[in-house]
Formats: structure tokens, C-alpha cells, sequence
């Protein structure tokens, strides 16, 4: 996904894309408003085994210490890594640019699981909210998951870094961080997702001092795509309901105007159908196209094009 999010179709990618049962990454979308805005990403690896074959950024120490373990253990990271990302996140953010807005996204297999272990573990319910790539979220798979994770972990009252380092993912600390000091900073963030990025939001809340979350709540927006503010076998506008009461703020939250309707590649036709809808900072970026002034239509073409270079014209259709 990073490959093709900095190189595009139109480049060999030394490594092949995430097998997907219909549909095609998001980091498409992510890669045509990125070349069309002229915008240059960093991207940081925070654990994959193997190194994408693009310029990144490698963190040492124990904050790229691999990827994280299985949620269900109880044990996802360990503790120091958890304070190292997060003391990171809180650098990165004081040294934000003056008056630059920041946009975060994310590619975390298996994100929207720990999203929801994370969500749980923090107090809120969000068990049958979360979205998914799947055309119809497991919630069944990621309910269990959780049990197993919670039952492992053994907490009685919720305290943040113990509940982000037993139950989550490298990601969700290093965005939280970032978004507490740009929130203290006064920079506007973009949290470019859907359920993983709610998940962010609320461990940044959880670990704020309370006089500090009006500031994120008002600072701090979810960009996502149609395909994850529509879903209906998600809701992510209930879920930013139960955050906003569990830490009394009022989340801010849009979609982009983004659809792959009428003549367009059958790859791409597949977020109608339900699959992938989201990722790579997808709804986000897309969101940014249209703050630009730009047409949502105008979009969809240049995905169908990308889309029809990188997979060919004559891929099979989704049944």
C-alpha cells in the first residue's frame, strides 16, 4: 500500500498488493489525490516485517519494535514501546510547522479489530459499530476477540496507556500524541478514517488533561468516505456519539461526496457493493480535494483511470 500510494499504477511496485475478495486498495484514491494536490507524504513504518521500497521512515529502538502481537493475549505491546510512541507522537506534534494544518491516516492490518478493543477497553460501547473491509464487518469475530483481550487484561477501571499497550496497535499512540500537542499547539488536525481513526481520537481524549479536551474535540475533525458514513452494517456517527458523552466533548465528523457510480472500473464499483470503503487516508484525502475546490466527479474519473492502468481494463466483475 505505501508503494503504491508514493509510486502509483503507473510505476513497478516491487511488492504485490494485499489480496482483497473484491475491489482494489484505497491507497489508489489516496495516491491520485496526493499527486494531483502536489503533496508529499511521510510515511512510517511502526512495525511491518517486511520494508516497503519507498522512501519512509524506520523508527529505532523500542518503538519499531515489529509488528504488535494478537490482541487476544491481553498483551499487544509492551509497555516501554507504548510510552516510547507516545512520548514520539507528542515530539513530532511540538514541532509542527506554525499555522500548518495536519492530515494523520493509516494502514494497519487488522486495525478496525483493535480499534474496537481499544474503544471497549476505554469504557465505550462499540461492539457492532466498527466498520471493516469486508462487505459485511465480522463484528462476531471482533467481539470475541475482545473478550479474550479483556478477560486477558483484567482491568477494573480504564486507565489509557495500560489499556492502548494491552489491547492495540503501534498506530493508535503515535496519532493520539500527535494529536494531543497539536491540539495544544492550536494546529487543526484531519484524522483521514473511519473506526480506527475514532478509536484514535478517543485515546487522545482518555489521555488528555480535562481542560485540554474542548481544545482536541474543537480542533480535531474525521475525514471518511461515503462508503463507511453510509455502511449498514457500521455506524460510525453513533459511535462518535458515545465518545462525545464519555468524554463530553462533541466530535466533528464529515464524508466526502466520493462514489463510484455509472461506467467505472469493476474494481472501483466495489466500494458500492461494500467492499474495502475505506483506508490509506482514502476519505480523508478525498475530503481534501473538494476543501480545495475541486469536484467529487472530477475524482472519481482520475480513480477510474488510475484504476484501469494499474489493474488493466478487463479485470472480472464482482458477482
Amino acid at each position: 500500500d505505501a508503494e503504491l500510494l508514493l509510486l502509483g499504477p503507473w510505476v513497478e511496485r516491487p511488492h504485490a498488493l494485499p489480496p482483497l475478495p473484491a475491489g482494489v486498495s484505497p491507497a489508489l484514491i489516496s495516491h491520485v489525490v496526493l499527486r494531483e494536490l502536489g503533496l508529499d507524504p511521510l510515511v512510517v513504518d511502526l512495525g511491518c516485517p517486511v520494508a516497503p521500497a519507498v522512501p519512509h521512515l524506520r523508527l529505532p529502538g523500542p518503538a519499531g519494535a515489529g509488528p504488535a502481537r494478537c490482541l487476544s493475549g491481553g498483551a499487544a505491546l509492551d509497555p516501554p514501546r507504548l510510552q516510547a510512541l507516545l512520548a514520539l507522537g507528542r515530539r513530532w506534534g511540538a514541532r509542527l510547522p506554525p499555522g500548518r494544518p495536519l492530515l494523520v491516516a493509516e494502514c494497519v492490518p487488522g486495525g478496525t479489530s483493535t480499534a474496537q478493543a481499544v474503544l471497549t477497553g476505554l469504557g465505550v460501547e462499540a461492539a457492532g459499530l466498527v466498520s471493516g473491509s469486508l462487505r459485511h464487518p465480522n463484528h462476531d469475530l471482533k467481539a470475541a476477540l475482545v473478550c479474550q483481550g479483556m478477560a486477558a487484561l483484567g482491568l477494573d477501571e480504564a486507565d489509557p496507556p495500560r489499556v492502548a499497550a494491552a489491547l492495540g496497535d503501534p498506530m493508535q499512540p503515535l496519532a493520539a500524541a500527535l494529536v494531543l500537542a497539536a491540539a495544544a499547539s492550536g494546529h487543526p488536525v484531519l484524522l483521514a478514517g473511519g473506526s480506527q481513526m475514532a478509536a484514535v481520537l478517543a485515546l487522545a481524549l482518555a489521555l488528555a488533561p480535562p481542560d485540554l479536551r474542548p481544545a482536541i474535540a474543537a480542533g480535531t475533525a474525521l475525514g471518511t468516505t461515503a462508503w463507511v458514513a453510509h455502511e449498514a452494517g457500521s455506524d460510525l456517527a453513533l459511535l462518535l456519539r458515545r465518545i462525545g458523552a464519555r468524554w463530553r466533548v462533541e466530535p466533528l465528523a464529515f464524508a466526502a461526496d466520493l462514489r463510484f457510480t455509472g461506467a467505472v472500473h469493476p474494481a472501483l464499483a466495489a466500494y458500492e457493493a461494500g467492499y474495502v470503503k475505506e483506508g490509506v487516508g482514502a476519505g480523508g484525502l478525498a475530503l481534501l480535494w473538494q476543501l480545495s475546490g475541486r469536484s467529487a466527479e472530477d475524482l472519481a474519473r482520475l480513480c477510474d483511470q488510475a484504476c484501469g492502468r494499474l489493474l488493466g481494463p478487463s479485470a472480472p466483475t464482482v458477482r
